[in-house]
């Protein structure tokens, strides 16, 4: 197919490589380092990044050998001692602290407040001691049906020192395959001129839904586009491989159908994978050793393969035949009984297959959140990390220490990776994001040039 020409709403075009400047970045709470990565790809510089979990922490030292890799809890003196001397020397602060915002409405009392929102405090307290150029801070939209936008707000403004504004992105509106609602929070320095940027996407989640059809024997999941010319050329986008507006779970991970379930390699060559299918696939690759990791795949119940068999593509446990939703199908008991005889509550979730015309939904922690849109089998955490935009050189690993250290989540190293894939931030929302903050950023260094010869 053509490349389709479409420009995403809003969009400017990103700084070319020789506008990219020395700009730099500190990641708070960086996990694996999505938000470090999309800036990287921005062509900003990463200094440091800090995490409270080893195995993540693992992961970004691995991936960011050019940052300080800061463990530990950032509320003790030596860990924060290094986080402020990183700091100062940055352009941009990111992150996402951990904010309990549900209790701020009952109880009346600010965010910043709270204790139980220590970790939020201490983001906002390193932006005031090391007062950087601009910073963004990331959470979930549910802060903002929570009615705490405008603490936040006023929390961030630091008494006038800071211009902020507050948005949602959607992952998927800027070429993520993955549907993920954001709250971003991008201030930047008042007194320097600079206008917090708004974030420029396709609008493509506005324009497309998958739809339930249940006028044959069996349900099927269709594509809904709104009927007018600007849901039309993105529709033409989404079908196309050639595009990266929009990405579909097929053009994200169809090259890598062919990885057999309970597959204990955790490394494969290139050359025994068919070539890229899309130019999402080959952006993906862009840089990769000749070696693929991260590619494991669970194995599989017979009870779970047969209820995906009866789940059509993009569909879920509503979809089940009742025989189905016997919580033993073939007699092999295994995992926990709740006494009904039939599946839980808990395992819905459990029970979705990817649409391959669309973009994934929004994926959890677990190897089990989602399923292949065509095979009938969980993804490996290469495939969790091509739905959030990590390219194939970035390698997710673990602390090599066994046991249970200060700060590791329970659930062994296959868990870590998928949550730490489950938790990031995609790095293509990330690098969009650095983008724009670019566009205030050079135009300061061009005025301050200006001064600099005039003076």
């Amino acid at each position: 197919m053509a490349t389709t020409s479409f420009t995403p709403r809003n969009m400017r075009k990103p700084p070319s490589p020789a506008q990219r400047s020395k700009f730099s970045v500190v990641d708070m709470f960086a996990g694996a380092g999505g938000f470090s990565e999309g800036f990287r790809q921005a062509g900003f510089r990463v200094i440091a990044g800090t995490d409270h979990d080893p195995d993540a922490l693992a992961t970004y030292g691995a991936n960011f050998p050019e940052a300080e890799a800061i463990l530990g809890d950032i509320r003790g003196p030596q860990v924060r001692a290094r986080l402020l001397k990183a700091t100062r020397s940055a352009s941009v602060l990111v992150g996402g602290p951990p904010c309990q915002a549900y209790s701020q409405v009952r109880n009346h009392s600010r965010v910043i407040d709270d204790p139980r929102n220590s970790l939020y405090r201490e983001f906002v307290e390193t932006i005031r001691q090391t007062l950087p150029l601009a910073f963004v801070m990331e959470n979930v939209t549910g802060m903002d049906q929570m009615g705490v936008r405008d603490q936040i707000l006023a929390d961030l403004t630091l008494d006038g020192e800071y211009e902020v504004a507050a948005q949602v992105a959607n992952a998927a509106d800027v070429g993520v395959p993955q549907t993920r609602k954001r709250l971003l929070f991008i201030g930047v320095k008042a007194r320097c001129g600079m206008s917090p940027p708004v974030l420029f996407d396709s609008g493509a989640t506005d324009a497309v839904t998958l739809a339930r059809c249940t006028a044959q024997r069996r349900p099927r999941y269709d594509l809904v586009f709104q009927q007018n010319f600007f849901s039309s050329r993105l529709a033409e986008a989404l079908e196309d491989t050639d595009s990266l507006v929009a990405v579909s779970a097929q053009q994200a991970i169809s090259d890598l159908a062919g990885l057999p379930v309970g597959n204990r390699a955790d490394d494969i060559p290139y050359g025994d994978l068919p070539g890229p299918q899309s130019a999402y696939q080959r952006l993906m690759r862009e840089g990769a050793p000749s070696m693929l990791s991260n590619v494991q795949v669970p194995r599989m119940q017979r009870d779970t393969e047969l209820r995906l068999e009866g789940i059509p593509q993009g569909g879920n446990h509503r979809d089940l035949q009742d025989s189905l939703l016997e919580r033993y199908i073939t007699g092999d008991r295994w995992g926990q009984d709740n006494g009904t005889g039939k599946l839980s509550r808990k395992h819905f979730y459990a029970y979705r297959r990817l649409h391959p015309a669309i973009w994934a939904w929004t994926l959890n922690t677990k190897a089990d959140s989602v399923y292949h849109y065509d095979v009938p089998r969980a993804l490996s955490v290469r495939e969790f990390a091509r739905l959030q935009s990590f390219p194939d050189r970035f390698i997710f690993t673990t602390d090599p220490r066994r046991g249970m250290i200060e700060g590791r989540h329970d659930g062994g190293p296959a868990h870590s990776r998928y949550r730490q894939v489950g938790n990031a931030v995609p790095p293509l929302l990330a690098k969009s994001v650095a983008q724009s903050l670019l566009v205030e950023l050079n135009a300061l260094r061009e005025r301050e040039e200006i001064r600099a010869k005039a003076g």
